[in-house]
């Protein structure tokens, strides 16, 4: 994974199993925000999300206590996700590398590239994915959505899991 301009999908999906407990920086309480959808999305996909946020910081989002700072967890994570800009993700990604145990993973969203700081991750053993969203990548490769981001309707003969009443949601174990 060091090219970072492609991802195997083996890879990915290696990861999203792998994963448990999420810190997810630049969480927003706004419901019309990505970072809440992403957030609410892989809650209800059994992953811990700790939510970062100096703002919201002491409060609840989506029944989770927010943090200010990485710092502040009190818990290790598996992978911290950057839901902030390319450049404010050097200094996130120093924050992930000053924690004990280093989280397995760092994972910058959709439109956030910062090749230093992959390279200073990657120097320490650390995957890192970049301009890529985790919600989408669970998706498709589930099968629960395409990469245009609706559900495919392709049809399978694999029979889903039907998590709740009124909507299917696939697993990516299943695949």
């Amino acid at each position: 994974m060091s090219t970072h301009d492609r991802y195997d999908d083996e890879a990915l999906r290696k990861i999203l199993r792998q994963v448990r407990s999420i810190a997810l920086v630049g969480a927003s309480a706004n419901p019309a925000r990505p970072s809440w959808i992403v957030t609410k999305y892989l809650l209800e996909r059994g992953y811990q999300v700790i939510p970062v946020n100096p703002g919201l910081a002491g409060s609840e989002l989506l029944g989770r206590p927010v943090v200010a700072r990485l710092a502040d967890l009190t818990h290790p994570v598996d992978m911290v996700e950057i839901f902030r800009n390319s450049e404010a993700a050097g200094p996130l990604v120093d924050e992930a590398l000053a924690l004990d145990p280093l989280p397995r993973v760092i994972w910058m969203q959709l439109g956030v590239r910062n090749d230093a700081a992959a390279a200073r991750a990657e120097a320490r053993g650390v995957t890192v994915v970049m301009n890529r969203c985790p919600k989408i990548e669970y998706g498709r490769l589930s099968g629960e959505i395409g990469w245009t981001g609706v559900n495919s309707r392709i049809l399978s003969a694999k029979r889903p899991k039907l998590a709740a009443k009124g909507f299917q949601k696939l697993t990516i174990e299943e695949r």
